[in-house]
């Protein structure tokens, strides 16, 4: 009886061993091909371009540039990106396009501690070169390989300097910025104070607030009670200068004050159009975004190593609402 038994467990081995062994066969029948590669379906570079402000002027026109630099230097573009500086959903798609293995990564710097570890941790640790665009962030907090876009710190300067020829050398001007503080805002103030802190009797007065529309109209409402004798508005962070002129028209004509931002906002170019805006710093975003494809795919190629950490600058210039009449 034992040595029957010991029969049948020898015979259900065999065939075990025979349907592992047929099953085994199947699997190695496939010329050693593995799974495709997060790649195009033609071998071409995959490249992604993410940003927190879809659907804006200044953006489109970086993705614009961006995609027909792409086409012409043979690489696949994908734009991801969220509306109204969604932050967790921006920060989820630089995660998503980490973890498809992209070649690489076309980023909106944002300076905080989330997109930092992203791009110095996860980033490096799946080998995808990441380029800032438009917005940089401290080099030594990221490892981003370069930055393409203004000189902050100029802007600064030449919004100030623009203030000084229109208003003279005394006033009361309030900057109003992020209560979370971004990196290329804190580098336009503090462009604007190397010009501003040579001229005592004008006074600068910083306000901060959150990104929330209504938060920016009731600080503008506060500002307007605190300070009935302000002269002018530099908004740091443009999508502020919207909300905060439609708080000021309530109170009195625009015209009185001395009103400044950037071209990177939602409404930048209709209000400065509409002459509610005294100027504004115009940008290169099509150049930004045909720069920065073009200096990841020579990275790609190893035809720029290294990169150049302090980033490659683009065209500034001071858009005036006098120049136009």
């Amino acid at each position: 009886m034992r040595k029957f038994g010991l029969a049948l467990i020898g015979l259900l081995c065999i065939v075990l061993c025979y349907f592992t062994l047929l099953s085994a066969e199947k699997v190695f029948r496939t010329n050693g091909q593995l799974p495709a590669a997060a790649g195009s379906a033609e071998g071409k570079p995959r490249l992604i371009l993410i940003t927190k402000n879809l659907d804006t002027p200044f953006w489109d026109q970086i993705a614009k540039g961006a995609l027909e630099q792409a086409e012409k230097e043979g690489a696949d573009l994908e734009v991801w990106g969220s509306y109204g500086n969604n932050q967790e959903d921006f920060l989820e798609k630089i995660e998503v396009a980490l973890y498809s293995k992209v070649d690489g990564i076309i980023v909106q710097g944002s300076d905080s501690e989330e997109f930092n570890d992203l791009t110095k941790v996860k980033a490096s640790f799946h080998g995808i070169p990441i380029i800032t665009v438009a917005n940089d962030v401290p080099k030594e907090k990221s490892l981003r390989k370069t930055y393409v876009g203004s000189d902050q710190f100029l802007a600064g300067k030449m919004i100030a300097e623009q203030l000084v020829s229109d208003m003279g050398a005394a006033g009361k001007v309030v900057v109003m910025a992020n209560m979370r503080h971004e990196y290329y805002q804190d580098q336009r103030l503090e462009g604007l104070r190397s010009v501003l802190d040579g001229y005592p009797d004008i006074d600068l007065i910083l306000s901060e607030t959150t990104e929330v529309r209504k938060d920016i109209l009731a600080k503008t409402q506060q500002i307007l009670n605190d300070y009935p004798d302000l002269d002018g508005f530099i908004a740091l962070n443009a999508d502020f200068a919207s909300p905060m002129i439609q708080e000021i028209s309530k109170r009195s004509q625009v015209e009185p004050y001395y009103i400044y931002s950037f071209d990177d906002g939602l409404e930048s170019l209709a209000l400065f159009e509409q002459e509610k805006l005294d100027g504004i710093i115009k940008q290169a975003p099509d150049t930004m975004g045909r720069t920065s494809v073009s200096l990841l795919m020579d990275w790609l190629k190893d035809e720029a190593l290294p990169l150049d950490m302090d980033g490659y600058l683009t065209d500034i210039r001071m858009l005036k609402v006098k120049d136009q009449r």
